[in-house]
């Protein structure tokens, strides 16, 4: 891990570099997302039959693909070519795809009914203008589903005995702001790289670590109401006796936020209206 110069290149070309590589990472399975993530990010989205649905930084379109087949009318962008290339390859009409930034949507005001927002706001560098952005995309009322990197942004590792066996986090630098790269082959994160034992291309992106009340401060400076907060740990207890899952259990990785925009002043009180000129009716 290293840190990075300008941040706004860096992030761009890293993404296109790697986007091979990570595609291949997405299809042999990233258990992150697969046995820790989906279930929680569906389960937040709720019932998505009918919505209109726009995933920010949707990749290669995996989870766009999920919502579709859910019944949502998804529209997924993404800024690396590579990515929405893949993407309308494989959407076989499971979505719409295009090419733009977060922090500049392509959209109308209130045109969608969720944002879904799967680990890309720490790929993003300007974090407080893209969640301004879903939130004007949004329609009153509508909602944003995020999940994101948590503390472990700011953390070298964990510090280990003699033995390999992991002691804690070592953390520093939580309240700065800064840009880093990260470096790695898909087949290091997999309990079981199988077909990727041996696959040579490497992930080489732009990542920040901002402190959680960085991201806080935006959402709610967007006019946004936080509904939920969860920090995933596994369903299946019997992964604890795995090695490769135990980061899992002692520290969450992830957070998860479902958040919602608040609808207009003037709406609100009409409803109150009604419902007071209800009761005094009765």
């Amino acid at each position: 891990m290293t840190e990075t110069g300008d941040a706004h290149l860096d992030a761009a070309q890293g993404w296109e570099d790697s986007a091979r590589a990570y595609i291949a990472f997405q299809d042999a399975g990233d258990v992150n997302r697969t046995l820790l993530l989906d279930p929680v990010m569906l389960e937040q989205c709720g019932d998505v039959r009918g919505l209109r649905v726009l995933d920010l930084g949707c990749g290669e379109g995996r989870f766009c693909r999920m919502l579709a087949e859910r019944g949502a009318r998804v529209t997924g962008i993404d800024l690396t070519p590579a990515m929405v290339r893949e993407a309308h390859a494989r959407g076989a009409g499971g979505g719409a795809y295009a090419r733009a930034s977060a922090e500049a949507l392509p959209f109308a005001a209130a045109a969608f009914d969720l944002v879904v927002s799967y680990v890309t706001l720490v790929d993003i560098p300007d974090y407080r203008a893209a969640i301004g952005e879903c939130a004007r995309v949004l329609r009153p009322g509508g909602r944003i589903v995020a999940a994101n990197l948590g503390f472990v942004t700011a953390s070298a590792g964990w510090l280990r005995d003699d033995e390999g066996r992991r002691l804690y986090h070592r953390i520093d630098r939580y309240a700065d702001e800064f840009a880093q790269v990260f470096d790695w082959q898909p087949r290091e994160l997999m309990p079981d790289p199988g077909r990727l034992e041996d696959f040579p291309l490497r992930i080489r992106i732009t990542n920040w670590h901002r402190p959680l009340s960085a991201y806080m401060s935006a959402y709610l400076d967007a006019g946004l109401e936080l509904r939920s907060f969860l920090e995933p740990v596994p369903e299946d207890q019997s992964l604890r006796e795995d090695d490769f899952y135990e980061d899992w259990f002692r520290v969450p990785l992830f957070n998860v936020m479902r958040w919602e925009r608040r609808r207009a002043e003037a709406e609100i009180g009409s409803r109150m209206s009604e419902v007071g000129g209800g009761n005094s009716e009765a």
